[in-house]
């Protein structure tokens, strides 16, 4: 396995990108595993959600349950296991917020550009122009791509409005870039979301904003279609550490997702 690339589209719900059109997306999850009721964590907003994404552990454990980043999480996240191993971790995201997720020192690459609400998802296709040939020039073991776009589309239009749509279609559109920067190499992906949301908000319990889709596509996968039974954001930690054929930690409370 040359790489394992984890991709957020921010607020992404599952309805979402079903009513969405995502050639790309629909291809991954033609040929590899995949669910469209998969949970987050409590509270459903961004950050909490992408710390237990990333350190295997929820609000409860890792301590991060606002917005602001204010608490040094005793467990290793993803990054940190990658760079203990002695391999490349790289993130490219434009959420500043996102900044923290490792621990200094674990990054080979990082890329933050402050642009998540650029009209018409323009931010988001800048940013994957600039991890596409960064890509292309430093390979490295682990990328953690975040796409803030649709989030913001929600935000100011509100979940399944044709804004909102038109946001997953450009991210389905930015993870094709990434898809064919790496075209010759075996590459691991796993897309999936922080949380969902309704109206023009989320941070609740309600379904609405809790449902979130998981797609996984490995060369090597030998289960394919549908995941059955529960299935937690916690889960994607362990998942990319055995796919990288690496020791997930023991705090990590998700399991492996599949066999590779």
């Amino acid at each position: 396995m040359d790489t394992v690339i984890l991709i957020l589209v921010d607020g992404m719900r599952p309805d979402g990108l079903q009513q969405a059109t995502t050639p790309v997306l629909d291809r991954l999850i033609a040929e590899g595993s995949w669910t469209l009721q998969a949970k987050t964590v409590f509270p459903s907003i961004s950050l909490p959600c992408i710390a237990s994404l990333i350190l295997g552990t929820p609000p409860t454990v890792h301590g991060i349950t606002t917005n602001t980043w204010t608490y040094a999480s005793p467990t290793p996240g993803i990054m940190d296991v990658v760079k203990a191993n002695g391999l490349r971790a790289a993130s490219f995201f434009n959420w500043e917020p996102l900044r923290d997720l490792s621990r200094p020192g674990a990054l080979h690459i990082s890329l933050f550009l402050d642009n998540d609400e650029v009209p018409k998802g323009r931010g988001d296709t800048e940013l994957v122009e600039l991890t596409a040939e960064l890509l292309r020039r430093e390979p490295v073991d682990f990328a953690f791509i975040y796409l803030g776009h649709t989030d913001a589309a929600g935000h100011t239009h509100g979940w399944m409005s044709e804004p909102y749509l038109r946001a997953i279609e450009n991210a389905d559109a930015c993870i094709g870039t990434i898809l064919q920067a790496l075209e010759d190499r075996e590459v691991g992906v796993i897309v999936t979301a922080d949380h969902g949301g309704h109206d023009t908000h989320h941070g609740s319990d309600s379904p609405e904003d809790m449902t979130i889709p998981i797609v996984l596509y490995h060369p090597n996968l030998t289960t394919h279609g549908e995941m059955q039974g529960p299935v937690s954001i916690l889960d994607i930690a362990p998942t990319v550490i055995q796919w990288m054929g690496l020791t997930t930690p023991e705090e990590w409370q998700g399991r492996a997702l599949g066999q590779s």
